[in-house]
């Protein structure tokens, strides 16, 4: 079963590799966006794989976030992720996302992921380059 409040926080210090201009989502030496968004998802999904059976996973459907502070090569940012519902054929999860770096919140948002069964999931997906 899985509990609603659930909560699964991850760190990193922010390089040149994790920037805007390594993304291509801008030209600055900060922490890029699509980095951030990632790192919310990464901990959205860990936090939920405990609660899954072997074979099963998760992938991300719907992420609304806003990225409202800059954060500097060098510095650690965080990513937490809090379980705040699941639907009632159990399927898909709602989480809080939230991320901050040494001096104060740099984002939030929410996240939803679907529960897969991981190998019919790829069969799906790779039959799609079947002719």
């Amino acid at each position: 079963m899985i509990l609603i409040g659930t909560k699964c926080r991850l760190e990193q210090t922010v390089t040149e590799a994790l920037t805007a201009g390594a993304a291509g989502s801008g030209t600055l030496p900060v922490f890029g966006t699509p980095f951030m968004a990632a790192m919310m998802e990464n901990a959205a999904m860990t936090c939920l794989q405990s609660f899954l059976e072997e074979g099963r996973g998760s992938v991300g459907t719907r992420l609304d976030i806003s990225h409202d502070a800059p954060t500097p090569v060098g510095m650690k940012v965080f990513a937490e992720a809090e379980i705040t519902g699941v639907s009632e054929n159990g399927k898909m999860v709602d989480f809080q996302v939230s991320a901050w770096d040494e001096k104060g919140p740099i984002g939030k948002g929410t996240h939803t992921r679907a529960i897969i069964a991981s190998e019919k999931f790829l069969a799906k997906c790779n039959s799609k380059l079947d002719g």
